[in-house]
């Protein structure tokens, strides 16, 4: 029996070419002709480059061309449009007729005011009144007495001017016929003369007398309305003593307390009127200058937006600012009737957007920090990853955004966010 060996199991194997380095190799050439072209910008910006930031420490925003609406949004305290203070009119003892808070109508008593000195004075000054109307009255009498006696004298001048003539004419007659003597006839002509004198000195001195008549009941006129003008302004100051309402609304804060003693123009209460309200606003001072009344005012109240103007600045800064009033809008700019919106209170805080320019189509970007760290003259625009530092000219100014004069154009995308982390350098690498 033979025993077979292993030979018949065996296999001849073909030895194969090893082409495996080959591919590695050209695996990592073209790995590194993709990392060399990927890297080479990259590489050529860091050595470029002045420093690098992290692009999670910064904010873009994008050159755009729109409308520029430049305003300013402010806090409004709600008050009255009118809401008069009442102050007392003299001295004296004040009793209320009303408490805080009461509901008042126009005309309504609101308090009096005891003033037994302004009363007295008063009643002393309508006794002067009635004794210048005697005055004048008597005036008047003295004044005709005066012009019966005036003119008795020249009537009696007039009957002795005629006797003298007559007997002028009778002298003449005697003197013709030599009836009479030479110094008789001029003694007739002297009495004739002298009568003729008298009676034209006695019409004279009764126009004179006249003139000064009318002079004296002139003068004693003038006192007596005079004295009417006083009483007047007195009556009209007792009148006060009892204090009305001049508006229909509610009473506020009473200054004084019941049966106190005040003072003259003191001020004693105050009246409401809810019918009408107004925005009080404190302004920044660094705007002051740019507001004018009659701007266009936004006021935001539940959700809603009513529109409003801006009505009164006050020339006095306090505290850094400007007190302002902005009254809601009676017409929209379609003419249409606009309403008072409901729901106010007095002191309550609404916010106020006032707009104080409008400018159409022009280079806008988002405000930011940026404006700040350079002055609004320096930008750093990105491109390819690369912050470059550029010169820039800032226009007007809005809440949200700012308007670019120069240095930009549409779709440069430029850091918003402080730049004062660059230190000024020219070019910044962003990295992720």
């Amino acid at each position: 029996m033979q025993i077979e060996d292993t030979s018949g199991q065996d296999v001849v194997l073909v030895k194969t070419k090893n082409r495996t380095p080959l591919l590695v190799t050209i695996g990592v050439l073209i790995v590194g002709l993709i990392g060399y072209f990927s890297l080479a910008p990259a590489l050529s910006n860091w050595s470029n480059s002045d420093q690098s930031v992290s692009a999670q420490r910064l904010r873009l925003a994008t050159v755009e061309k729109g409308d520029l609406v430049r305003d300013l949004s402010v806090q409004g305290r709600v008050v009255a449009s009118v809401s008069p203070r009442l102050y007392s009119p003299a001295q004296g003892t004040i009793t209320f007729e009303v408490d805080a808070g009461d509901s008042v109508t126009i005309g309504q008593v609101l308090a009096r005011i005891d003033s037994p000195e302004l009363t007295n004075e008063l009643k002393q000054e309508e006794s002067s009144l009635q004794r210048s109307k005697m005055e004048l009255d008597r005036e008047k009498i003295q004044a005709k007495k005066q012009a019966l006696e005036n003119q008795k004298a020249v009537d009696l001048a007039q009957v002795a001017l005629t006797a003298a003539d007559r007997e002028k004419r009778r002298a003449d007659k005697a003197y013709q016929s030599h009836s009479i003597s030479q110094i008789d006839f001029e003694k007739a002509q002297d009495d004739l003369e002298n009568a003729n004198l008298v009676h034209r000195h006695a019409v004279t001195d009764a126009e004179l007398n006249q003139e000064s008549l009318a002079f004296e009941i002139q003068t004693k006129q003038l006192q007596l309305e005079r004295q009417a003008l006083l009483v007047d302004e007195l009556s009209r100051k007792v009148d006060e003593l009892v204090m009305r309402s001049p508006v229909n609304g509610i009473v506020g804060n009473l200054a004084v307390q019941q049966k106190n003693q005040v003072t003259q123009n003191q001020p004693i209460l105050s009246v409401v009127d809810l019918s009408e309200f107004e925005l009080e606003v404190d302004i920044p001072e660094s705007y002051a200058d740019d507001l004018a009344i009659g701007m266009q005012a936004e006021v935001f109240l539940n959700g809603e937006t009513h529109l409003a103007t801006l009505v009164t600045i006050s020339p006095e800064i306090e505290n850094n600012q400007v007190i302002g009033r902005v009254r809601f809008a009676t017409h929209n700019q379609a003419g249409e009737v606009l309403s008072q919106p409901t729901g106010l209170r007095q002191n309550q805080r609404l916010t106020t957007r006032i707009l104080m320019e409008n400018k159409a189509n022009v280079l806008l970007v988002q405000r930011g920090q940026f404006l700040d760290s350079g002055s609004g003259r320096l930008a750093y625009v990105v491109r390819d990853g690369m912050a470059h530092k550029t010169t820039i000219t800032t226009g007007a100014r809005s809440l949200s955004s700012v308007e670019i004069v120069s240095g930009l154009n549409v779709g440069d995308s430029i850091v918003i966010s402080s730049t004062e982390q660059f230190n000024g350098a020219d070019k910044i690498l962003i990295t992720n």
